[in-house]
């Protein structure tokens, strides 16, 4: 069992912290790794700025405080951590411990987005898609969710996909939309692994489609297990009618 190292006090302390001792930090109680991340925090870290703000946003290991979370993702973006320009976004779109500024936050978005991150690409590509903040742009979206996709990030396959199936900017495809999704539920998007399901379902596949449903309350919020449970309640199959009274059972008790 790998020791936890003791909070660094100094910037070659932390320097010297090894990969299996990050590791063992993220495995302690949420106390412990708070702490330590305060101190490498105070060292100006941008990476544990970054992972203590979310500490703080979260009030996970300490007590929340939104507006000091704000202040570790504004030091850490301007250092260039890409997480930290994401959660700055994050809280300007929210108010998250600063007034709400969209346009600020669809900025660093785009920093996010052009420093590599998906996150940020995903988020950035949200505010094209919806026309909320910038001006609507399904072509320039549907490029930022086909990026993110390339890494791997499970929501933006989800919403390629969604592209390919409506024929929005791009041909409709359904085969295409159906790999998409398949992806996208694999990676453990709970809308991905409902549209991945409805797919499997129009090809006879139910017992495919029943699996990926059941998988759907592992990480589907409330609201959208509400939403699906109502529709699943109105399927001609039998299973399906029994796992959406299941999800609104438990959407009602979340």
């Amino acid at each position: 069992m790998i020791a936890l190292p003791a909070p660094p006090h100094s910037r070659e302390a932390l320097d010297a912290v090894t990969a299996a001792q990050w590791q063992a930090l993220f495995s302690a109680p949420a106390k412990a790794l708070a702490h330590w991340l305060q101190a490498a925090a105070a060292l100006e870290d941008p990476q544990a700025q970054t992972l203590f703000g979310q500490l703080l946003l979260d009030g996970r290991g300490i007590a929340p405080d939104a507006a000091r979370a704000f202040g570790c993702f504004v030091r850490a973006a301007d250092r260039g951590w890409p997480m930290a320009m994401n959660m700055r976004a994050r809280c300007l779109e929210h108010g998250w411990g600063t007034p709400s500024d969209p346009p600020q936050a669809a900025h660093w978005y785009l920093q996010a987005a052009q420093a590599g991150l998906d996150w940020g690409m995903y988020n950035y590509a949200n505010f094209l898609s919806s026309g909320r903040v910038l001006e609507q742009n399904h072509a320039l979206a549907l490029e930022w969710y086909r990026k993110a996709a390339a890494l791997g990030h499970a929501k933006s396959l989800n919403l390629v996909g969604r592209y390919y199936e409506d024929g929005i900017v791009v041909e409709a495809d359904r085969a295409t939309a159906f790999r998409y999704y398949r992806a996208s539920a694999e990676g453990g998007d709970f809308r991905g692994q409902y549209s991945y399901a409805c797919m499997l379902a129009e090809r006879g596949r139910i017992d495919d489609a029943n699996y990926w449903l059941e998988k759907i309350p592992d990480t589907a919020t409330a609201a959208f297990m509400k939403k699906i449970g109502n529709e699943l309640q109105l399927s001609g199959h039998p299973s399906f009618r029994q796992i959406g009274d299941r999800m609104l059972q438990l959407a009602a008790s979340r």
